[in-house]
């Protein structure tokens, strides 16, 4: 079993994961590293390539900018460029995973492999996951984690604008995308029964989604119980050692009685994570303070004027509370940690000293910091609803409460700390239950059991279908492609009088069979290629190169190439290219049917000449437009981005696809086929060709075919060795 996953914001590395750095290195990081670490262990499971994006940045490690990092024999970690090479937040990165689609297929390419499965992680890695799962044709997993719909609102719930959540947040895009990854997915994965009822509720998709409820564990290598080292044959290793000693030491300098009980958090300087209402609870409450310290680890910070808005104002606020309520000596916020060692150190730390620890996050999803807390023997305080709710009803190891109401936070901690007997009885329960119903194992192997499942449903349905070089997905026949034959329909692939030379180009194709990929190049529109392919029945054609240059389509389902969409829209002004050209009296707009986004069309007059292609130009440049403009036939004028075109889509092609341009053979017949005569594939002018291209005879790797039409095109082929 092959899984690629896909997780696009990149700050992921195997070894030393950062977590809490930023925004973007929170649980999600060491829920995937984690599950990468059991998934080594699991016998079915043959390959897993994590899919991440490449960042080379001065401000962040060099192991973000290691493209390929073998972590064992079978797990990697892939990192695809997207969206230029420095660090984005991955709010920004919607624009730009199209880029990662094509690099992606790029790779799998060149790696000569197609995987099983493919599992998004997160809304913009469900994106991604579901372009590579339709080029493939293979089933799709989604993980959502946390929803976008579920965010806005408890953002809108927050005071926050809808206007300024979009502007921040990409919400609505974010929202349609999920929604459409949802019902393309085979199979979602919930943590909890809570997360599909409060947060795919809002999908419309989810309505028939096949779930399955399959909870994240924890590293019990790690997280362990904070009486295992005083265990007789038990020894603490050095860098444990040293750990534990430097968090006492950095807790310790902020407090006046350090020996007292802790009351313990952890998580990033988010809003959500409600580290406020845990300051008011202690500050409001003098019995509390005087049975307790306040620990707040709230991630990683060194001059909090430069980090982000949103986590420096979370900090600011935390300091204020600390002066508003003068808990100077009760209260420590840690400016540092190290998540891998010092972290758990903490955990044990605050059940030594018979402390208890709060998640108090606002719709937490499921709540990695309990499990953690839990197994290292510290009773927990967290939300009455929600993933926590669903952990501490399975493990009856802690209280749950509105975690809002800053007087029942403070109650209940006062009622775990004061009964020596209750603490014990939660601790005890916490290092047992959650060992027993929460373990990476486990998720691993139910995880593997549904792929199985997945996987042994297609194989069976494939069985009872006859397979056809047809049926065979465009990115699988791609990755076996040793020929491209790609044609202009019009005046080259057939006529307008006959179609001479069709039949044999026709049984030519069926008998090279699926190493060779069939396209065509035309200046018609999607709905024009395909009633061509049906008036003179053409072969169904792998590529459609549609409107001049400007669409990409793949196989019979007609799949949008969005990435080259995404290429060509650059710096591309439809609209003021129609208000320019009102100044040329010598053109006019062609029929609705030949416009499309990307291709603006005219005809031109019987007396358009040189002279007005140069007034074309200039108003182009007295309007700083680009554009490419093409005119063939003396009839026919046509404005395209300028990253657009026959040629600049070959070329595209050829690169995404990873297929050496040498092995393309193109033909065409008119100007708007120049393009992609003039690239380095095998090319070939049919013999009933406009005048416009006779210039091209100066070109000694383009071949003039003395035949018309298909038998043009056979005649090319012949020439150039493909027959």
């Amino acid at each position: 079993m092959h899984i690629q996953m896909i997780s696009p914001h990149g700050l992921i590395r195997y070894k030393n994961p950062e977590i809490g750095s930023d925004r973007d290195t929170g649980g999600q990081v060491k829920y995937l590293v984690e599950l990468l670490s059991e998934m080594r262990k699991n016998e079915k499971i043959t390959k897993v390539d994590l899919i991440t994006r490449y960042i080379s940045d001065r401000r962040y490690s060099s192991d973000y900018s290691v493209k390929v990092e073998n972590i064992d024999e079978k797990i990697r970690i892939i990192r695809v460029q997207c969206g230029g090479v420095k660090y984005r937040p991955k709010e920004t990165l919607w624009p730009y995973l199209d880029e990662m689609v094509d690099n992606l297929i790029r790779f799998n390419r060149e790696e000569e492999q197609v995987p099983d499965i493919v599992h998004g992680h997160y809304a913009d890695g469900s994106y991604v996951a579901q372009q590579i799962s339709i080029i493939y044709d293979m089933p799709m997993v989604m993980t959502g984690h946390s929803l976008g719909q579920y965010k806005l609102k408890m953002l809108e719930m927050e005071g926050v604008s809808g206007d300024d959540i979009d502007k921040k947040y990409n919400i609505k895009h974010r929202i349609k995308v999920e929604e459409n990854a949802i019902s393309h997915s085979r199979l979602v994965i919930a943590s909890t029964e809570n997360e599909i009822k409060t947060q795919y509720s809002y999908y419309n998709a989810a309505k028939s989604a096949d779930f399955i409820i399959n909870p994240p564990g924890y590293n019990s290598n790690v997280f362990y119980s904070y009486y295992k080292h005083t265990l007789p044959g038990s020894e603490m290793d050095i860098e444990s050692e040293i750990a534990y000693n430097r968090m006492q030491n950095e807790i310790g300098k902020f407090l006046y009685e350090p020996g007292k009980p802790i009351i313990l958090a952890i998580g990033r300087a988010d809003k959500r994570k409600n580290f406020e209402t845990i300051i008011k609870a202690y500050g409001n409450d003098k019995q509390l303070q005087t049975l307790a310290n306040l620990v707040i680890f709230a991630g990683i910070r060194k001059d909090i004027r430069q980090m982000p808005q949103e986590e420096c104002e979370v900090l600011t606020e935390l300091l204020l509370l600390l002066d508003r309520y003068d808990l100077y000596g009760k209260l420590a916020i840690p400016k540092k940690n190290n998540s891998r060692t010092e972290i758990p150190e903490v955990y044990r730390i605050a059940a030594l000293n018979k402390g208890v620890f709060i998640n108090a996050t606002r719709g937490e999803n499921f709540g990695l910091t309990i499990l953690e807390a839990a197994a290292s023997g510290l009773p927990v305080i967290a939300p009455d609803a929600g993933g926590p709710k669903e952990i501490i009803s399975q493990c009856s190891n802690g209280i749950v409460i509105d975690i809002d109401d800053d007087k029942k936070i403070a109650e209940a901690v006062k009622k775990i700390i004061s009964d020596n007997a209750l603490w014990q009885m939660y601790s005890e329960n916490s290092i047992v239950n959650v060992f027993k119903h929460y373990s990476w194992k486990s998720h691993v192997d139910k995880y593997v059991n549904s792929l199985e499942t997945l996987l042994q449903k297609d194989s069976e349905q494939n069985n009872k279908t006859e397979r056809t070089s047809l049926s065979i997905s465009v990115g699988r026949k791609f990755s076996n492609v040793k020929r491209v034959i790609i044609t202009d329909i019009d005046d080259t692939l057939i006529g307008r009088e006959n179609n001479e030379g069709l039949p044999e180009f026709i049984e030519y194709l069926n008998r090279v069979g699926e190493d060779t990929v069939f396209g065509l190049a035309t200046g018609r529109n999607k709905q024009l290629t395909e009633d061509a392919i049906t008036q003179h029945g053409l072969p169904q054609p792998d590529i459609m190169i549609c409107s001049a240059g400007t669409e990409i389509y793949y196989g019979g389902n007609m799949i949008l190439d969005k990435g080259w969409e995404k290429h060509i829209s650059y710096l591309w002004k439809r609209e003021k290219i129609i208000n320019a050209m009102e100044n040329m009296p010598a053109l006019v707009m062609q029929e609705k049917e030949a416009q499309w986004d990307y291709k603006l069309s005219y005809y031109a007059n019987k007396e358009f000449a040189d002279d007005d292609i140069a007034e074309i130009y200039r108003l182009l440049d007295f309007y700083r437009l680009k554009a490419k403009v093409l005119f063939s036939e003396k009839s026919f004028i046509d404005f395209l981005p300028f990253r657009a075109g026959k040629g600049k889509a070959i070329n595209y092609l050829s690169f995404k696809w990873h297929i050496p341009i040498e092995d393309f053979s193109v033909f065409g017949n008119s100007g708007n086929d120049e393009g992609m005569l003039m690239t380095k594939a095998n090319a070939t002018v049919v013999g009933n060709y406009s005048s416009e291209l006779e210039k091209l005879k100066k070109n000694k790797k383009i071949y003039f075919a003395k035949e018309s039409l298909a038998n043009g095109i056979l005649e090319g082929l012949k020439y150039f060795g493909s027959i």
